[in-house]
């Protein structure tokens, strides 16, 4: 009978281990194994997300991958992920390649981010308008003595993290609608790389998610990464300081940034599981002091309540 037992137990405990790892058919919102994919843009922000979601809910097991935006999409679409998070919602014709499989796609924004300007500590020049901005994608203009005549007459080295990556996208169509020229354009791998290359390279412009840039010393939000320097961004086709905009939270809150975007999450989970546990976290209270903290814009304020007594 002891045996027996014990048996008993070795199969409860070893049967519990296999659920908490993932079965598919026992995943729960809180509890077992799911796969997503997201933009490497926001690698620190989900990191984190991610870290204190574990934390909390210690059976469940998230496998993320930290890719170019429009191989997110591909996962996504060939159904090797569950959930995406990605700075564009699904196109008509995506949503119908899901609808087909009995996948019905949940959309939900949860944050706004912005793409912040950088360039080695050295340039004088750190004041671009959109219209400027528009003129150097486009190769109309390649120098940075065009921008500034005290700036030597070195070419502009545009640097972005990847050539498929949602930075790229936005800037092609968004401000370029389609006149974008690669001439002077490369990309590395990751935004951490675009941020090491420029501290190093005066002639580089470089072009990051905010996410990247912050510094985790200031509480505020005030100040970025010491290495480079954040060019401000004007939509007045006469910039002053009073009318240009570093992607500060305060100034993507008030759409005074011109270069900021839409972060979403996409769950295409088939039943209600740990993706959906997962994008339920992230979007609760908890979930939204984590992207305030990264220095980017939460979709919802988090609240703190005040408790106002009256004097004694």
């Amino acid at each position: 009978m002891k045996i027996l037992g014990v048996l008993l137990i070795f199969l409860a405990l070893f049967s519990g281990c296999r659920f908490f790892k993932g079965d598919p058919y026992r995943n729960t919102p809180i509890s077992g194994k799911c796969f997503i994919a997201v933009d490497e843009t926001f690698r620190p922000v989900m990191e984190a997300e991610i870290e204190l979601f574990k934390g909390i809910y210690g059976y469940s097991e998230i496998v993320a991958r930290y890719l170019p935006e429009s191989r997110v999409f591909d996962l996504l679409l060939k159904d090797s992920v569950q959930m995406i998070i990605a700075t564009r919602m699904l196109r008509t014709d995506e949503v119908s390649v899901l609808n087909n499989r009995q996948l019905f796609p949940k959309q939900l924004k949860i944050a706004t981010d912005a793409i912040a300007l950088i360039v080695h500590p050295s340039c004088k020049d750190s004041l671009l308008t959109i219209k400027r901005i528009k003129a150097i994608l486009g190769g109309e203009i390649t120098s940075w003595n065009q921008l500034d005549h005290e700036c030597p007459s070195h070419p502009i080295k545009l640097l972005f993290d990847n050539k498929n990556s949602g930075i790229v996208k936005y800037l092609a169509d968004s401000i370029c609608q389609g006149a974008f020229s690669a001439a002077n354009a490369s990309a590395m791998e990751y935004n951490c790389e675009v941020i090491e290359y420029t501290a190093s390279h005066p002639d580089v412009l470089g072009f990051v998610s905010t996410s990247w840039i912050g510094n985790r010393n200031d509480s505020l939000h005030l100040s970025f990464h010491k290495k480079i320097k954040v060019v401000s961004v004007s939509n007045s086709s006469v910039p002053t300081l009073q009318n240009s905009y570093k992607p500060y939270q305060a100034d993507l809150l008030d759409n005074m940034y011109p270069l900021s975007r839409s972060v979403y999450i996409i769950n295409a989970e088939p039943r209600s599981g740990l993706a959906t546990g997962l994008a339920s976290f992230i979007a609760s209270d908890k979930g939204q002091r984590i992207i305030l903290k990264s220095g980017i814009v939460p979709a919802v304020a988090p609240t703190r309540v005040i408790n106002v007594r009256p004097d004694l």
